[in-house]
C-alpha cells in the first residue's frame, strides 16, 4: 500500500501543506503551540490547540477526535453526500472514503477543512480464470476507481489523443476546468482541485516518479511533465479507453 495523502489548501496568505504517511504514520492535527506541536496546523481561534490525529494504516486511516466539544465531519465529495461524523473523544475511527474531505466546526463563513486521499484501493482481475484462493488471485497492477472525480480527471487529460488520434498538446489545468464545469462530480472543481487530483494519480494511483522541483520553473515544468507523463502512462496500457469518453459531458456543451 502507498500510504496516505494529506492535502490542507492555501488560505489567508498561508502556503498549502502537504504531508505524506506511510502504513503506521500519525499526524497531529490541530492550532498548536510552543507546548502543543502539530505537523498539520490550522491557524482558527475555534479549532483546539490538539485537535485531533490521523493514523494511516495498510488499507484505510483512522481520525481521533481530541476535542472534549466538537463534532467533526468526514465527507465523501464523491458519494453524492455521503458522511461521517467523528463525535467528541472518539478515538481511531476508521476511515472508508478513497477521497475524503475533514471539515471542522468554525466561526468563519467558508468552512475549514483539509483533503486526505487513502491508501490505493485495491481491486481484483475483472476477468479472473476460474476460481481459485485470495493468494491465487491477481490483481490490477493500476486500480483506479471509474467512478471517482480523479479518473474523470484522468479522462479529460487523455480526450484530445482519444478524439484526434494524433498527438496533440495535452489540456492544461485551467482547460480541464473548463472542460468539466457544470457536469456532474466534475460541477465546482477549482484549479487547486484539479491540480490535487493530478498530482494524487501520479505519486499514488500511477506511482510516477517526476524530480523534486527547485524554483519557480522548475515547478511549472514539473506540473506539465507531470501531466504528459501521465496520459502517456494511461494510453500506454489502455487505462483510459475511447469508450470512457462516455463519461465527459457531450463537446457542445463545453464552457456551459
Amino acid at each position: 500500500m502507498s500510504g496516505i495523502v494529506i492535502h490542507l489548501p492555501e488560505e489567508d496568505g498561508g502556503a498549502a501543506v502537504t504531508l505524506r504517511l506511510g502504513p503506521g504514520e500519525r499526524v497531529r492535527f490541530g492550532r498548536g503551540s510552543a507546548r502543543t506541536p502539530v505537523e498539520l496546523r490550522l491557524a482558527d481561534e475555534s479549532v483546539s490547540r490538539l485537535a485531533g490525529e490521523i493514523r494511516a494504516t495498510d488499507d484505510h486511516w483512522q481520525l481521533s477526535n481530541l476535542s472534549t466539544t466538537h463534532g467533526y465531519l468526514v465527507e465523501n465529495p464523491e458519494g453524492a453526500g455521503e458522511y461521517l461524523r467523528v463525535p467528541p473523544r472518539r478515538v481511531g475511527a476508521p476511515i472508508p472514503f478513497e477521497f475524503s474531505r475533514v471539515v471542522l466546526p468554525s466561526r468563519r463563513e467558508t468552512p475549514l477543512a483539509f483533503q486526505v486521499f487513502a491508501p490505493d484501493h485495491v481491486y481484483l482481475d475483472p476477468h479472473p480464470l476460474g476460481g481459485g484462493s485470495w493468494e491465487s488471485r491477481t490483481l490490477t497492477a493500476y486500480s483506479l476507481d471509474e467512478t471517482a472525480t480523479y479518473f474523470l480527471v484522468l479522462v479529460a487529460l487523455c480526450e484530445p489523443w482519444l478524439r484526434d488520434r494524433s498527438p496533440v498538446a495535452v489540456p492544461t489545468t485551467p482547460q480541464v476546468v473548463e472542460r468539466l464545469g457544470g457536469h456532474g462530480p466534475g460541477a465546482g472543481l477549482t484549479a487547486r482541485a484539479v491540480s490535487s487530483h493530478i498530482d494524487y494519480l501520479a505519486d499514488e494511483k500511477l506511482r510516477i516518479g517526476v524530480p523534486t522541483p527547485t524554483d519557480g520553473l522548475d515547478r511549472a515544468a514539473r506540473r506539465n511533465g507531470k501531466r504528459e507523463a501521465v496520459v502517456a502512462l494511461a494510453l500506454k496500457f489502455g487505462i483510459v479507453r475511447e469508450e470512457h469518453l462516455a463519461l465527459l459531458p457531450p463537446p457542445a456543451e463545453r464552457g456551459r
